[in-house]
């Protein structure tokens, strides 16, 4: 009477699981610094200014490009364009090699 019953496939569809939809999980979204705020959070807070209490990041925070000078435009892809480009660029290379190689 205590033998394990492997059910058949007939009893487990049945059940009808096709309505049945899983909860959503549940995500917290925090808000994403603009490049302006980290760099006013880095020149303010003396936290950022070492690295391991230690290592002194004042050159190199002197030194980082500004935001203005990192942004650049979006610009679409083209595959076809791409790899002609690039299969071209690695042609004209092999034919300088090729010749040099010769002389």
């Amino acid at each position: 009477a205590d033998i394990p019953v492997i059910p058949d496939l007939e009893e487990l569809q049945e059940e009808d699981l096709a309505m049945q939809v899983a909860a959503p999980p549940s995500v917290q979204v925090n808000r994403v610094l603009t490049y302006h705020d980290l760099d006013k959070d880095l020149m303010k807070y003396a936290a950022f200014q070492t690295l391991d209490g230690e290592v002194d990041l004042k050159l190199l925070t002197k030194v980082l490009a500004p935001e203005h000078e990192l942004r650049e435009d979006d610009v679409s892809w083209n595959w076809d364009h791409l790899f002609t480009e690039v299969s071209s660029e690695l042609v004209t290379e092999w034919d300088v090699g090729q010749s040099e190689r010769e002389d």
